[in-house]
C-alpha cells in the first residue's frame, strides 16, 4: 500500500505551465465539432475554416461561435508574440550595452598602452626590495647566476660493421651438408 507522501509527490500542483514558449507548444481546443488540437496558429486557421463552412450553410450561431474560438487563439497569439518581442528587445538592449562598454573599455586600453609607449618615463618602475634601509626584511641578496646553455645532445657513433659468420669448412654430419650434383 502506498502511502499518500509518495502519491502527493507524483502530482502536478501547477496545471498553468511556466515560461515556455506558447507559440510552438500544442493546444487541445474543445470547440463546438468536438476537439481541435495544433498551436495556436493552426487552431486559428482551422476555427476560421469552420466559421467560412458555417457561414456558406447558413449556420449563423455556429458561424460566431467558431469566430470567437478563432479570435480568442488569436489574442493568444498577439500577447505571446508580443511578450517574445519584448524579450528580444530586451536582450538586444543588453547586448548593446555589453557592447559599449567593451568598446570603451578598449579604447581605454589602447589610450593607456600609447601613454605608456610614447613616454618611457611614465612607465610604473619596480620596487627593488634592497632599497628602503629602515627595515630588515630578512632576506638575503645573491647574484643573479647566468643562464647557463643547454647541452647539445652528442652525436652517435657510426657502428662498426658486423663480423660475418663462420661458414663451417667440412660438414661434420652428412645431413646437413649439401647434395652434390651428380
Amino acid at each position: 500500500m502506498r502511502s499518500s507522501k509518495s502519491r502527493s509527490r507524483n502530482k502536478s500542483r501547477n496545471t498553468r505551465p511556466t515560461g515556455g514558449n506558447i507559440i510552438n507548444r500544442v493546444f487541445d481546443s474543445s470547440g463546438p465539432d468536438g476537439k481541435v488540437r495544433g498551436t495556436p496558429q493552426q487552431i486559428i486557421e482551422k476555427y476560421n475554416q469552420l466559421y467560412r463552412d458555417a457561414q456558406l450553410s447558413n449556420d449563423r450561431v455556429n458561424a460566431e461561435n467558431f469566430a470567437q474560438h478563432a479570435e480568442h487563439y488569436t489574442r493568444l497569439l498577439a500577447e505571446a508574440q508580443k511578450e517574445v518581442d519584448q524579450r528580444r528587445d530586451e536582450l538586444e538592449a543588453q547586448n548593446r550595452e555589453r557592447q559599449a562598454e567593451r568598446d570603451r573599455e578598449r579604447n581605454e586600453r589602447l589610450k593607456a598602452q600609447e601613454a605608456t609607449s610614447s613616454d618611457p618615463g611614465a612607465m610604473e618602475q619596480p620596487v627593488i626590495a634592497g632599497d628602503d634601509d629602515d627595515q630588515d626584511s630578512g632576506l638575503v641578496d645573491t647574484p643573479e647566476e647566468k643562464p647557463q646553455p643547454q647541452p647539445q645532445p652528442r652525436a652517435r657513433k657510426p657502428r662498426a660493421p658486423r663480423k660475418p659468420r663462420a661458414v663451417p669448412d667440412s660438414p661434420s654430419n652428412g645431413d646437413n651438408a649439401p647434395e652434390a650434383a651428380e
